[in-house]
C-alpha cells in the first residue's frame, strides 16, 4: 500500500468514527488495567460482563486486596484462563498499593514490570490512559495491516514497527482503535464483509469481493 492509499484508508476510518474508543467499560485508570488484563484471549464483551459486578465493588487496587483472589475468581469464572489472571491482578494490585501509592505508573518500564502486563497491555495503557500515540498489536490488527497491505509483518512486534513508521502522524493516536474496530466488525477472520467495506478501494487483499 503506497502513502498516499495509507492516507486515504485513514481518513476513511476517520471519517465513519471521528474519535473512537476501546469497547471496554471501566471508570479509572486502575479499572482499565484490570479490564485489559482480562482481555488477554477473550472478548471485550465478556470481560465487560464480569466487570460490571466486579467494578460495582472494586475501585482502586486496595479494594482488589480487600477482595481477595477467591473473590475475584467467582467474579471471572466465565473468562478465559481466568485463574492465572486472578493471580496477575491481585499481584499487580498489591504492588500498585504499595509502590505507586495505589496509581497506575505511566511509563513503559514501569508498566511492562507488573504481573500480567506486557508489550501490548502496556502499548493500550499508555494510548488510552494516557493520550501516548501507541498502537498495541492484538490478532484484529495484525491481520488487517497484512491482509489489506497497510503494515504487513511475520509477527506483531514487526507489524507494531511497521505501523509506527507508515502510520501518519496526524492519524496515529487513534489508529489503534480504528483498526481493532476495523477488524473486530468488518475485516472479519473467516469472513471479511469486503462488500461493505469503505476502505476496500486501498485495500491489497487478493480474495477481497468488490
Amino acid at each position: 500500500m503506497s502513502s498516499a492509499s495509507r492516507r486515504r484508508f485513514f481518513e476513511e476510518l476517520k471519517r465513519n468514527i471521528v474519535t473512537p474508543t476501546t469497547e471496554l467499560n471501566y471508570d479509572n485508570h486502575y479499572q482499565l488495567l484490570v479490564a485489559v488484563v482480562l482481555s488477554a484471549q477473550a472478548t471485550d464483551k465478556s470481560v465487560n460482563a464480569a466487570t460490571e459486578r466486579l467494578f460495582a465493588s472494586v475501585n482502586v487496587p486496595a479494594d482488589m486486596l480487600v477482595l481477595g483472589e477467591e473473590k475475584l475468581i467467582s467474579y471471572i469464572s466465565k473468562i478465559g484462563l481466568f485463574r492465572s489472571k486472578a493471580r496477575y491482578v491481585m499481584a499487580l494490585s498489591e504492588i500498585l498499593q504499595v509502590k505507586y501509592d495505589g496509581t497506575v505508573p505511566r511509563t513503559r518500564e514501569e508498566l511492562e514490570a507488573l504481573p500480567g502486563v506486557g508489550r501490548k497491555t502496556a502499548n493500550v495503557m499508555l494510548n488510552t490512559a494516557f493520550g501516548e500515540a501507541t498502537i498495541a498489536v492484538d490478532t484484529h490488527i495484525f491481520r488487517v495491516a497484512n491482509r489489506t497491505g497497510l503494515a504487513p509483518g511475520k509477527n506483531v512486534r514487526a507489524v507494531e514497527d511497521k505501523l509506527n513508521v507508515v502510520v501518519p502522524k496526524s492519524y496515529k493516536q487513534n489508529a489503534h482503535h480504528w483498526l481493532i474496530l476495523h477488524g473486530r466488525y468488518v475485516c472479519k477472520a473467516r469472513k471479511p464483509m469486503c462488500t461493505e467495506c469503505t476502505v476496500r478501494r486501498w485495500c491489497v487483499f487478493p480474495s477481497k469481493t468488490l
